[in-house]
């Protein structure tokens, strides 16, 4: 590991890294806690020589973790870097610092728990930049169905809101725009940052990407990343619950998003006396695994909803 100018970050380059003389793709991947290690593996396979991956620790680092990392990336013929933060910058941070240590023309953000939807993924993102016409592009993202009954319920709310193809995508427009598969070219990215006032779990992504879209072009595309990091019940109630100040924060800076379905079925819940009172029973049936997935759903957005009434009084 090489000290950087910042004193709080590590930088750790593999041999093919530091003999590359020209890059014109970055894929970069900002972790915490998670390992990276086998979004890496399914990289490699498709990464020319001019393409870069670039891995972020945001903070509180794994030592033990971070050696792995450098030892994998030691052994890749493809340009790899470790960045390592001694402190946490949190999620639009840290993707901004990824972009300002990118080398490459175009950029490519992928969460630390996704995998590439297919062997032509990288070539795919390659040939949209070639061809250009655009700024930026979401790929768009898949799930596999868990083995683990846990976890089935995200699984299923992820395919239900957020799996759409690239057509319906265009239609909703940037609000549609997920920061764990996006295509983005560096200008952009130095002229239109991640705003860092948007702290936990949420929204900053949405918020880019309306940002982005007054000044460049954003498209949908058809090239999907798979998401393996599907999460319990309980976890998914704590983040929803926390994101509702973010969302609160993004309708502040684009009152223009007012009609957004989360923003309505929050103002509907708002003129509901004592609605708060039953958050503890849509989370009784968030959490029960025999009651029906649709059930269930339904009950997880009426909770985040509450929420987000709650965050915009």
């Amino acid at each position: 590991m090489t000290m950087m100018a910042d004193t709080s970050l590590r930088e750790y380059a593999n041999a093919a890294s530091q003999a590359a003389d020209r890059i014109s793709m970055s894929v970069l991947v900002p972790f915490y806690g998670d390992n990276p290690g086998g979004l890496v593996r399914a990289l490699e396979g498709q990464a020319a020589g001019d393409v870069e991956i670039v891995l972020y620790d945001d903070g509180e680092p794994d030592r033990e973790l971070n050696a792995a990392l450098s030892l994998l990336l030691a052994s890749l013929e493809t340009p790899a870097r470790l960045l390592t933060s001694t402190r946490n910058r949190g999620r639009s941070e840290g993707r901004n610092l990824l972009a300002e240590q990118a080398r490459g023309e175009w950029l490519v953000f992928l969460d630390a728990d996704m995998r590439p939807g297919g062997p032509a993924f990288l070539q795919t993102y390659r040939a949209l930049a070639a061809r250009g016409g655009f700024d930026a592009a979401y790929g768009g993202h898949a799930t596999d169905w868990p083995s683990e009954r846990e976890l089935e319920l995200h699984a299923a709310l992820t395919r239900s809101c957020e799996e759409h193809g690239a057509e319906e995508r265009n239609v909703t427009g940037p609000t549609a725009f997920c920061s764990s598969n996006i295509l983005v070219r560096a200008d952009v990215m130095k002229a239109v940052p991640f705003d860092t006032g948007f702290t936990g779990w949420g929204f900053e992504d949405v918020d880019w990407a309306v940002m982005a879209a007054r000044e460049f072009t954003l498209v949908h595309v058809d090239n999907p990343a798979w998401h393996g990091g599907l999460q319990s019940p309980a976890a998914l109630l704590a983040k929803f619950r926390a994101g509702a100040v973010n969302y609160r924060r993004l309708l502040d800076r684009h009152p223009e998003l007012a009609g957004l379905p989360g923003a309505r079925a929050a103002r509907t819940l708002a003129r509901i006396p004592g609605q708060a009172a039953l958050r503890g029973i849509w989370s009784m049936i968030t959490r029960s695994p025999v009651l029906p997935m649709k059930l269930r759903t339904t009950a997880l957005k009426l909770w985040r909803a509450s929420w987000t009434a709650e965050a915009l009084s």
